[in-house]
């Protein structure tokens, strides 16, 4: 897969003396719109996971989500993007601190994250599907044909995927926990699994790091409300800042040069959706 033109540190560390000298208790009694036009430049959270947004060898931020708010924030006349790498799990409480301005790591709207955070609508929805052996031997399209067959499944640990699977019948013995996509992608390769199971995005890149002897199904059958919504993150006193980002997303989601900047991610005018952050959270 193709990288995007990604971020460079020169750029993105063209701080404003102003902001950084704002202590926590001043930037939360601004109005962050207001501050990050004066000084011209926003602050990303964000975690390493390709393709939603990550750090490159060169030591460069790149990611569709990094991009898209490099777009997006240009149009609002804001020309710098800070970006503050975190672990997943400090993203939201690193917002809520004033770590930095937003999180635009991919993350998914659900109505849990949405009692701590306020949503844009969401710039993309993404399915589940199944990593296999080339030509998919088993006939596996779904949770239930991996349980029925006695296929075994290497899912990550710590996704939702393992309560997806034991939901759709699948016994603890059929299914192999491994710590990461790269575990999951040698566990099919060498047999020790027969699927793993993942987002769209990622086992089709698995597939291609497989070569010819896998393949990333086309037809996964999964309950709709797996299907995950991904959205920029804002703290909730930032409805000004979020409202803005969110009417210039509108504006831009689906054109032609927004389905060419998030390509080389992996991502296309399918993954489009009409869904609302208020939909979502209301779930």
């Amino acid at each position: 897969m193709n990288r995007a033109r990604p971020f460079h540190f020169g750029k993105l560390l063209l701080a404003s003396a102003a902001l950084a000298g704002l202590s926590l208790a001043s930037l939360a009694n601004a109005d962050t719109l207001d501050e990050i036009k004066k000084s011209n430049s926003v602050r990303i959270g964000y975690a390493n996971e390709t393709p939603f947004a990550y750090t490159a060898t060169d030591g460069s931020v790149t990611g569709e989500s990094p991009e898209i708010v490099e777009k997006i924030f240009q149009r609002m006349g804001v020309e710098t993007i800070k970006p503050v790498l975190t672990e997943w799990g400090s993203l939201i409480p690193g917002l809520r601190a004033g770590r930095f301005d937003l999180i635009a790591a991919g993350m998914y709207i659900t109505p849990e994250r949405c009692k701590q955070v306020i949503f844009t609508d969401p710039q993309y929805q993404l399915p589940d599907t199944l990593l296999v052996k080339a030509g998919n031997p088993k006939n596996l399209h779904s949770y239930e044909d991996i349980a029925k067959s006695g296929a075994k499944l290497a899912i990550m640990s710590g996704t939702v995927n393992l309560n997806y699977a034991r939901d759709g019948g699948i016994s603890d013995d059929q299914i192999l926990q491994v710590p990461d996509t790269t575990a999951q992608l040698q566990a099919v390769r060498s047999g020790r699994a027969d699927a793993a199971v993942g987002t769209q995005l990622t086992m089709k890149g698995l597939a291609e790091k497989g070569g010819d002897s896998l393949e990333a199904i086309s037809e996964f059958k999964d309950d709709p409300s797996h299907t995950g919504y991904g959205a920029l993150a804002f703290r909730p006193e930032d409805t000004a800042l979020r409202d803005a980002a969110n009417a210039e997303l509108k504006k831009w989601l689906g054109s032609e040069e927004h389905l060419k900047t998030v390509e080389p991610f992996g991502f296309d005018k399918s993954n489009i959706t009409d869904k609302t952050a208020a939909q979502l959270c209301a779930q």
